[in-house]
């Protein structure tokens, strides 16, 4: 699959989204302190200021989300220094984006988003290592419009540690919480917790978000996907069932070369009907206090292949002039032509890779 990679601004947030953020019709990027007009991204346009630490901005996700109702998107953040899950308000093309905070949290890694109830509105998934894990659900209208009020869920006792992912772990047909030391099982009512933890596995401290739960071998059983955050590895890790029905996990190596796996996805990249694990590095993940931390910045993808995980180079070469994928980066078709197309912030800038029609 080939790409053509276009650097969009020479800024070192490490999140970026796409959604159509001034009801144009065009989809846009939005990362950090701006978003960036489509369908060209020449325009740039300031959303709000953000609290900066070091090599850091605390803006570790920037995931439309339409809040208030309004019929515009919003956007749902947090970060590490800030510890309190935020929603910047869409001005309608008016000014600057007024800043809600719903909850402090404690420190947010970064935040996904997962429909864990099937209302068709996702609820928000901060993963915070040193607090239970939790989850906030956007209370709606008789309308089923946003209100701008959220409520909070506890679903762990323990600290969660650093990683998260979803994915149905027993084959009980309900998405469970995977976790870098064990997962959370999800009962039949999601809101009443805490959810039964089991620890069966160890990803280590640094686990990526998400963890990805994936059936590599096609056995039925659901597999673990996950990579190293904070140094170098990225690994497979078989689910088996004993005879007396006890759980265990393998660990498989996939790619010991390159540092700081922090985000990945399950997506067909080349349109073959299978998925493929899209990933890269965060380049300087902790500001050169990482082994591996000032390597190349690199984006791959994986064939999976039953998991013999076969490496493609999308980009790789010195930060700046090559991008990784930062914490929180986008996948999909940005500029309608069916093709899957990516975007990818970090401290090494916001680039954009289109893919090419064959």
């Amino acid at each position: 699959m080939e790409f053509k990679k276009r650097r969009i601004d020479n800024v070192s947030y490490e999140a970026a989204w796409v959604f159509d953020v001034n009801n144009d019709g065009h989809l846009d990027i939005v990362c950090g302190e701006y978003w960036y007009e489509g369908p060209d991204f020449t325009q740039k346009h300031k959303i709000c200021d953000v609290r900066q630490e070091g090599e850091y901005y605390d803006d570790f996700s920037d995931f439309g989300m339409d809040v208030n109702g309004d019929g515009y998107m919003d956007i749902i953040t947090g970060g590490w220094w800030g510890e309190t899950l935020r929603w910047r308000e869409n001005p309608k093309n008016n000014g600057l984006w007024k800043v809600h905070d719903i909850a402090w949290c404690g420190n947010i890694e970064t935040i996904r988003f997962f429909d864990i109830d099937g209302c068709g509105v996702p609820e928000i998934f901060p993963n915070t290592p040193g607090q239970p894990q939790s989850f906030f659900k956007l209370l709606t209208d008789e309308t089923g419009k946003g209100t701008g009020k959220f409520e909070k869920f506890v679903i762990g006792k323990n600290p969660s540690g650093h990683g998260m992912g979803f994915g149905d772990i027993n084959g009980d047909g309900r998405v469970d919480i995977l976790l870098a030391r064990g997962w959370l099982e999800q009962p039949e009512d999601p809101f009443q917790g805490p959810w039964v933890f089991h620890e069966e596995y160890d990803l280590g401290w640094d686990a990526s978000v998400p963890i990805l739960a994936h059936d590599v071998t096609g056995n039925g059983l659901m597999d673990i996907i996950a990579g190293h955050a904070h140094s170098y590895g990225l690994a497979w890790y078989e689910q088996v069932m004993g005879p007396d029905g006890a759980r265990s996990w393998i660990k498989h190596d996939i790619d010991n070369t390159v540092a700081q796996y922090h985000d990945m996805v399950l997506v067909d990249m080349d349109g073959d009907g299978e998925l493929e694990l899209l990933t890269g590095k965060r380049y300087r993940a902790h500001c050169g206090n990482d082994p591996g931390d000032n390597d190349p910045a690199g984006i791959y993808y994986f064939k999976i292949n039953g998991g013999a995980f076969e490496k493609h180079v999308i980009d790789y070469g010195p930060a700046g002039e090559a991008s990784g994928v930062g914490i929180y980066f986008w996948v999909g078709d940005i500029n309608g032509d069916g093709v899957l197309d990516i975007v990818a912030p970090g401290k090494e800038g916001l680039f954009l890779f289109e893919g090419v029609k064959r």
